[in-house]
């Protein structure tokens, strides 16, 4: 897969296959439209491309929603890169670009810039300067422009619509398990090993303070999971493990923390990239009396992780 991080460095194709969307947390969802299109690139001869943007149009358009994302746009690439897909253009969203018009879009970018012969959309899929334009409008352009679309009807899990916004609400509730039926993978954040107060390895739980700097990364709720720790330096080695993500009442912790103790792991690992995958969630975040209480609940916390992974 080719990737282009403006439209001005990619050239025309002559059978281009093309989709258009945010596609953060490529969901079940977007597989369906990302392999429907890789079939339609094949059965023109042509090139399969994704038009993407960055950042996302809502952090553009709504900057006071504080939009948080599923993905990196490191991890949405290499998500991108196992669905067979040709092309991946990564355009700057800017105020500017968000007036394009829904005519100047589709002549201007998706046929002169991209060479667009087949579109792919998603279900309910709009464009253009206040989302004007629509599916109605795409058959219309169509033959004046030389290109045809075809429209991925919902895509749906025992009557729930997928969607990136169900999956970020299903993160800020802990839900990792629906989020990763909905993503088809664990839900995960890498993040840079950092030195912290020592509090884990005073109750022989040892952990791995995971400083995640991407700002518009999502984090799940506050609790206790159980997670796989994956080292992109080694990745065929994965270990198990229970993470807590809060302020850690008992110690009446004043910041929140991502905190990993890894079984059966003992090496030094301060300054190192991690990654850790959440398998399901164990319990909240509460506050113990006194340390004794607090070890007895982490013992039993590491039974139920041990119990949640997989061998």
């Amino acid at each position: 897969m080719k990737v282009y991080y403006n439209l001005d460095d990619f050239t025309p194709l002559k059978q281009a296959a093309v989709a258009v969307g945010t596609f953060d947390g490529v969901h079940i969802g977007h597989q369906k439209i990302l392999s429907q299109l890789t079939k339609t690139a094949q059965s023109i001869g042509g090139e399969s491309v994704l038009l993407t943007f960055n950042p996302h149009p809502r952090m553009v358009l709504q900057p006071d929603a504080e939009l948080k994302l599923i993905n990196s746009q490191a991890e949405k690439i290499e998500l991108l890169s196992n669905t067979g897909l040709d092309h991946l253009i990564i355009h700057p969203f800017t105020k500017e670009f968000s007036r394009t018009t829904g005519l100047d879009f589709v002549r201007n970018v998706l046929v002169n810039q991209i060479g667009s012969k087949k579109l792919v959309i998603g279900y309910d899929h709009h464009f253009g300067r206040n989302r004007e334009g629509s599916f109605e409008h795409l058959k219309e352009y169509g033959p004046v422009y030389g290109f045809t679309v075809e429209e991925i009807s919902a895509q749906d899990i025992d009557d729930v619509t997928v969607s990136s916004t169900k999956i970020r609400r299903a993160l800020e509730e802990g839900n990792v398990k629906n989020a990763a039926t909905y993503l088809s993978y664990n839900f995960s954040l890498a993040g840079k090993v950092v030195r912290g107060e020592g509090l884990g390895k005073g109750l022989g739980y040892p952990t791995a303070n995971v400083l995640v700097e991407d700002v518009n990364k999502i984090i799940p709720a506050d609790g206790v999971y159980a997670v796989k720790c994956v080292f992109p330096a080694s990745p065929e080695k994965t270990f198990g493990g229970m993470c807590n993500i809060g302020r850690r009442p008992t110690f009446n912790g004043r910041y929140k923390t991502i905190e990993a103790h890894l079984f059966d792991f003992d090496r030094d690992i301060y300054g190192e990239q991690i990654t850790l995958e959440f398998v399901d969630r164990i319990r909240n975040e509460q506050k113990f009396d006194g340390k004794e209480a607090l070890k007895n609940q982490l013992s039993s916390d590491e039974n139920t992780a041990r119990n949640i992974l997989p061998l």
